[in-house]
C-alpha cells in the first residue's frame, strides 16, 4: 500500500513539475498562454510562435540548475513578466536564463533575470526586442560570470531600457544594425563589449561602477550619443576603450569621474578622419584623451573639459599631431586672452610634454604628481626647457567661458 502510494505522488508531481511544458506543446501556434501565481519548472523548450504572460509579478519559471532555463526555437515568441531564475553553470554549453537560437521577430519584455550563468543568449537573431527587463548573473567570482546578454551574429534588433546589473559583459560579436538605448550598466565588468560589429547605435544610456563603460575593438560606423559615463572602477577603470574603430561618433555624452574617459588606438593603415567628438563634457577624470600611438585623424570640437588631472597623454612617441580638426573646445587650463572679445582665445591652445615626460617613461613617477618638488620642475620646464617639449595637441580656437553645461540631452 505505502509503494502504491508512493508512486502514486511521484507520478502526480511529475505531471505538475511538466505541466508548463505540456500546455506549450499542446497550444495552437499563435496562442497566448496567461500563466497565474506559481512556481513552474524550467528547462522549457519553444518551437512555436506563441506568448507566454505573467498574470502578476509572482510567476516564476525555475530551471534545476542545469542547462537553458528557457529556450526558443521559433519566430513570433513574446515572454513578458516573467521571473527566470536557476540556469545550469556550464561556459561552454552556454547556460543562460533564455536562449533565442535562429529566430526572428521575438521579444523579452518586463522579465526578471536572476541565478543564471548568461541571462539572454542571442544566436543568429534579427528583428526582435529585449526591453524593461533586470538581469542579474549568479554570485561566482567576475570572471566566472558569463554574458547579461550575449549578442552573436545577430541584426536589427533593439536593447532597450534594461537594467543590467553585476554581471559579466555585454557582448556583440559579428552584429550589426543594433541599437542600445536608455539601459542602466551597472558594477559588471565590460558594460558593453564590441567585437567586429558595425553600424550600431548605443544611445541614452547610464554607465556606471563598471570596469570598462564601453569597450570596442575591430569595428566601424558606431554612433555613441547622449549617454551617461560615470565612476568606472577598478584596475581598468575605462570610461569609453576605442581599439581600431573606423567613422567612430562620440556626441553629447557626460563622461565623469573615470581613471580614463577616452582610451584610442588607432588602425595602422587608416586614411581621413575616422574620430568626431563633439559636444561631450569631460569633467573630473584621471585622463581625457589618452593616445596609444599618433594623435591623428580627429574631430574634436564644442567639447568642455574641466577638472581632469590630465587632459592629453600619449603612449607611443610618434611624428607630430596630424590631419586633426580640433577647435571651439572649453579647455579649464587656457591662460590665453579675448582681446576681441568674440569669445574664443586670442592665441591656440597647445598642450606640451614637459616635466610630464618623466612619468610617460616610469608611470610611478606620477605619484609624485602635484608634489611641490614636480611642480618645481615643471614650472622650469616651461620658462626655460631643459628638454624638448612635445607638441601633443592644439586646439586652434578656444572658448574663453564655459559654456552651459548641460550638453547631455
Amino acid at each position: 500500500m505505502a509503494k502504491t502510494l508512493f508512486l502514486y505522488l511521484v507520478c502526480i508531481f511529475t505531471i505538475y513539475a511538466n505541466i508548463l511544458q505540456n500546455t506549450i506543446d499542446k497550444a495552437p501556434i499563435g496562442a497566448t498562454l496567461t500563466l497565474p501565481s506559481g512556481v513552474y519548472k524550467g528547462n522549457i523548450v519553444i518551437n512555436k510562435p506563441l506568448t507566454i504572460r505573467g498574470k502578476d509579478k509572482n510567476v516564476i519559471i525555475q530551471g534545476d540548475n542545469r542547462g537553458s532555463v528557457v529556450t526558443i526555437n521559433s519566430a513570433y515568441v513574446v515572454l513578458e513578466n516573467l521571473h527566470i531564475t536557476s540556469s545550469g553553470e556550464r561556459m561552454e554549453m552556454l547556460d543562460a536564463g533564455i536562449r533565442l537560437h535562429h529566430v526572428k521577430q521575438c521579444k523579452i519584455d518586463h522579465c526578471k533575470i536572476t541565478n543564471t550563468l548568461y541571462g539572454i543568449d542571442m544566436d543568429s537573431v534579427e528583428d526582435s526586442i529585449i526591453s524593461n527587463n533586470y538581469i542579474t548573473s549568479k554570485k561566482n567570482t567576475l570572471p566566472l560570470r558569463g554574458d547579461a546578454i550575449k549578442i552573436w551574429y545577430a541584426k536589427n534588433n533593439i536593447i532597450q531600457n534594461n537594467t543590467i546589473e553585476r554581471s559579466r559583459d555585454v557582448t556583440l560579436t559579428y552584429a550589426s544594425h543594433n541599437r542600445i538605448e536608455g539601459n542602466i550598466f551597472l558594477n559588471n565588468r565590460f558594460a558593453l563589449h564590441l567585437e567586429m560589429s558595425h553600424q550600431n547605435i548605443i544611445k541614452d544610456n547610464i554607465f556606471k561602477y563598471n570596469s570598462v563603460g564601453i569597450l570596442m575593438m575591430g569595428i566601424k560606423d558606431i554612433n555613441i550619443t547622449g549617454n551617461q559615463i560615470l565612476s568606472s572602477k577598478g584596475a581598468a577603470g575605462i570610461a569609453v576603450v576605442a581599439d581600431k574603430v573606423n567613422h567612430f561618433h562620440f556626441e553629447h555624452n557626460s563622461v565623469k569621474f573615470n581613471a580614463k574617459a577616452l582610451y584610442i588606438d588607432e588602425k595602422g593603415n587608416e586614411k581621413g578622419i575616422q574620430r568626431y567628438i563633439s559636444h561631450n563634457q569631460f569633467l573630473y577624470n584621471n585622463e581625457v584623451f589618452h593616445f596609444h600611438s599618433a594623435i591623428q585623424n580627429n574631430i574634436i570640437t564644442h567639447n568642455i573639459i574641466r577638472g581632469n588631472i590630465e587632459d592629453v597623454l600619449q603612449d607611443l612617441t610618434s611624428k607630430s599631431p596630424q590631419n586633426n580638426t580640433i577647435a571651439y573646445n572649453y579647455w579649464d587650463r587656457y591662460e590665453g586672452f579675448d582681446r576681441d572679445h568674440d569669445n574664443l582665445g586670442d592665441t591656440p591652445y597647445r598642450i606640451f610634454l614637459y616635466a610630464d615626460q618623466l612619468w610617460k617613461q616610469d608611470n610611478k613617477l606620477k605619484f609624485f604628481y602635484n608634489t611641490p618638488i614636480l611642480s618645481v620642475i615643471n614650472l622650469l620646464s616651461r620658462i626655460a626647457p631643459f628638454i624638448e617639449p612635445v607638441l601633443l595637441l592644439e586646439d586652434t580656437k578656444p572658448v574663453m567661458v564655459l559654456p552651459t553645461e548641460p550638453i547631455h540631452r
